[in-house]
């Protein structure tokens, strides 16, 4: 039994699953957080603007690499979505007012990060993508030089 379908068997979701999953995490905050910040609770303290450029214009930029799949723009899309999870956190620390919305987000961003985790490591598998260890990179550079 090969190293994959080992790993195939530990998986719970199929990889196209997962990435639904996420998708599923990343629209609901592209959707959600405009809503929340324009419509539903707008911000005394921010313009319009303000709140579009800080917690929606994040989220555009893994769009392509998203819905295209790629497994780099999955596991690094989680640097940007942990903007939305220390958020939703926040306010439920300290707004009660809000505590739905914060849910809402939270559930949302929790979603994509988990599901987009799982994705990156399995769709990286199936497409045999290794991040090289420090010591190979370094080898390879040194073989480089030497040349």
């Amino acid at each position: 039994m090969t190293m994959n379908e080992r790993n195939q068997h530990k998986q719970l979701f199929a990889t196209h699953t997962l990435k639904n999953i996420t998708l599923f995490g990343y629209f609901g905050l592209l959707i959600f957080m405009p809503v929340w910040l324009l419509l539903l609770s707008p911000s005394e303290g921010l313009s319009p603007i303000l709140s579009m450029m800080m917690f929606t214009l994040p989220l555009l930029f893994p769009l392509k690499g998203l819905v295209t799949g790629n497994p780099y723009t999955y596991a690094w899309a989680n640097f940007v979505v942990m903007i939305y999870f220390l958020h939703s956190l926040t306010t439920l620390w300290v707004s009660t007012d809000e505590t739905l919305y914060a849910l809402i987000e939270l559930f949302f961003a929790t979603t994509m990060f988990l599901a987009g985790s799982y994705y990156s490591k399995y769709r990286g598998q199936e497409l045999g993508l290794k991040i090289k260890k420090l010591k190979q990179e370094l080898e390879e550079e040194k073989q480089r030089e030497q040349q």
